[in-house]
């Protein structure tokens, strides 16, 4: 497997070379790890006293907190890992709502025997994300389980930042006429993890998409800060989104299924896994719903930046079906898109 240039970096020599019991028991071994693995990687002023607790100055107004826990499997995939990924899924939570993230906590489950080097490797991309992103990492937790406890590692984290004035974003707070964008390419992230599981023998090019928003975000709101609601499509994909916007607000979505863009890698690999892409896990992209006078300014200034640069009008919300989502085919017919009933592709984020 390549690895970006970045995670090159030596693995620190420690007393192991894979993670013990010992180094989740507060001693000496877990402060050789704390030192050695993940300080060097996340430091900074607030990190480095060493407190139980991350105390932070809040330079007043609202605060948008998130918490989110990733289980992918595999943990390393194409475009990324389990790391850059629980950067990237918990600062994209907070910018849904309008806010700068600002700080993230981290925790992490090991699994008994989990290589040193797969670990340092995880964390050199948690270090580049954080960084890419424009946050600090300023608490975090270790804990070891027995080998067979979990899967090679488990990582939650938390985060929050402000919300600026005059931003409101929320579901409910669709109105007729708004238009429906989408800043790319649809099931990136869940085909990639998917074709690079253990058994399936695909010839694929397919990358994972995730990417830190806030950015993309920040651009958004110079046009307008009048954004109705936002979301990025993780679990359950565009479709189920797009349902929670239409039963929260009680609007009909109506969409066109020419306008969604999906790669054709991306789209063969659906086809034969029989997955509808509406229903793929994404990771770097997000919906937004605006009014039909900003639709058309907003897009231009998504295309401007490298995370919008595929972003389209795809839908609009409509009077019909309040709480509804329906999508107009090639041949003409219109059906409802609906919530998924189960887990299409378990463990994907």
């Amino acid at each position: 497997m390549d690895f970006p240039e970045y995670l090159s970096c030596p693995v620190p020599i420690l007393t192991h070379d894979t993670v013990q019991l010992a180094h989740g028991a507060g001693g000496k071994l877990s402060n050789e790890m704390i030192d050695k693995i993940f300080l060097p990687r996340f430091s900074n002023t607030t990190l480095e006293k060493m407190e139980d607790q991350a105390v932070l100055e809040n330079p007043g107004g609202r605060i948008a907190f998130s918490t989110d826990t990733f289980v992918v499997d595999p943990i390393f995939f194409p475009g990324g890992n389990i790391g850059d990924l629980a950067i990237n899924g918990t600062v994209n939570d907070v910018a849904m709502s309008g806010a700068q993230p600002k700080f993230l906590s981290v925790a992490f489950i090991l699994e008994e025997g989990l290589p040193f080097e797969t670990l340092h490797r995880i964390v050199l991309s948690m270090e580049q994300a954080a960084k890419t992103a424009g946050i600090q990492i300023v608490a975090g937790d270790t804990k070891v389980v027995n080998r067979g406890s979990c899967d090679k590692l488990f990582i939650n984290t938390t985060g929050f930042g402000f919300v600026p004035e005059d931003v409101n974003i929320s579901a409910s707070n669709l109105q007729l006429g708004d238009k429906i964008i989408l800043s790319g390419t649809l099931a990136d992230h869940g085909m990639a993890v998917m074709t690079s599981r253990e058994g399936l023998s695909f010839q694929s090019t397919v990358r994972s998409d995730t990417a830190g928003l806030n950015h993309l975000v920040a651009d958004m709101l110079a046009v307008s800060k009048n954004i109705h609601a936002m979301r990025d499509p993780t679990r359950g994909g565009l479709a189920t989104s797009l349902n929670e916007f239409a039963m929260a607000s009680s609007k009909g979505i109506q969409l066109y299924d020419d306008k969604i863009p999906v790669r054709d890698d991306v789209r063969g690999a659906c086809e034969i896994l029989g997955i509808d892409p509406l229903y793929v896990a994404n990771e770097g992209k997000l919906i937004a719903v605006v009014p039909a006078d900003v639709a058309d300014s907003m897009v231009s200034a998504m295309r401007a930046n490298p995370l919008g640069k595929d972003a389209v009008i795809i839908g609009e919300v409509t009077d019909k079906h309040p709480g509804l989502v329906t999508l107009a085919t090639g041949l003409g017919a219109n059906r409802i898109v609906d919530m998924p009933v189960g887990e299409q592709l378990p463990r994907i984020c």
